[in-house]
């Protein structure tokens, strides 16, 4: 039997990995993929090896595996590198044959192991992508970063501030402009007035954060909210002179990179759960001062409907660049 390997840290993994994945596949009879990490990655070990079984689980021949890499030393010529690798891997896992790679470290590798290598792709032609451009520049490479992944990279839009200033309107908007989802303020789909008790605020915390959390995964590069767990616990502070400390866990999950704080220059719409049409101004301040607190920027949305919408198309625009 005829065993291969495919190391590399898949940070994130993508069409690239697959390819050299899927070629080496077809020419051994069992493959380990041995992903690497360190405690300095940037993404999550345990969340990048997630990925690589869902992507894999469907193929008994290919073995994922998940090592820490404590010993590497960039320092070092790349003989010694991959001579400290080669003793690793033969402690780590079962004889190999043949090790597979797009990068030129896998001679060496192969040279300090006594095995063949198999060079796939080096110059990027068949799969123009690497991990590090991803990072950097997820959007211009989206085409190549697995469906699985990309929840990852979503930037998460918050439109926030006081009831009836154009938060849900401009939600839909945008979701249509940029072809992608929006998550609407779940509040209005669980109670139908502010007659509402502490069960309430805090089942409308946890849909408000699935919401967010489902849509994510269906999302195309952006995720317009129309909510988030600081407006659920502005009201409920408002209404129930209270906020219950699981609204304040819930909060840490999610993170939003953009805040649009709407402003009370637009006129008022009133509808059953809108009462504080006399405390705009109040609430506004309110709402800022949230932000103020958790040291969270956010761009000002004002003017009238028009300027509104120019506003944010460009900085989305801009962010999706």
């Amino acid at each position: 039997m005829k065993r291969g390997l495919v190391i590399g840290k898949f940070m994130p993994i993508h069409s690239g990995h697959l390819a050299l994945i899927r070629f080496a596949k077809k020419h051994c009879d069992e493959l380990i993929v041995s992903m690497s990490f360190t405690s300095l990655d940037s993404i999550d070990p345990q969340l990048r090896f997630g990925w690589l079984k869902e992507l894999l689980k469907s193929d008994p021949q290919i073995i994922p595996e998940i090592s820490l890499d404590d010993f590497d030393n960039e320092k070092l010529e790349l003989k010694e590198r991959t001579q400290i690798w080669a003793d690793f891997i033969r402690r780590r896992f079962p004889p190999v044959d043949i090790i597979f790679s797009s990068e030129e470290y896998g001679k060496s590798f192969a040279e300090n192991l006594g095995i063949e290598d198999v060079l796939f792709d080096p110059d990027r032609k068949q799969v123009p992508v690497s991990a590090t451009k991803i990072r950097n520049k997820p959007f211009q490479f989206w085409q190549f970063i697995p469906e699985v992944v990309r929840p990852y990279f979503v930037k998460k839009i918050c439109f926030y501030g006081p009831e009836s200033t154009g938060k849900s309107t401009m939600a839909v908007r945008m979701a249509a402009r940029y072809e992608t989802e929006f998550v609407p303020e779940v509040a209005r789909e669980m109670i139908t007035s502010n007659d509402f008790s502490l069960d309430d605020i805090i089942r409308i915390g946890h849909a408000q954060t699935e919401r967010v959390k489902e849509k994510a995964k269906t999302a195309n590069k952006i995720l317009f909210c129309d909510s988030d767990l600081i407006t659920t616990q502005i009201y409920s502070q408002h209404y129930l002179k209270t906020v219950p400390l699981i609204l304040k866990e819930l909060e840490k999950e999610i993170h939003y990179d953009l805040y649009f704080l709407f402003d009370i220059d637009v006129p008022w719409v009133a509808d059953e759960l809108r009462d504080l049409e006399n405390r705009r101004s109040e609430m506004l301040e309110i709402f800022e001062n949230e932000l103020i607190k958790r040291n969270i920027g956010a761009i000002r949305v004002k003017g009238n409907w028009k300027q509104r919408e120019e506003l944010i198309i460009t900085e989305i625009d801009h962010l999706l660049k």
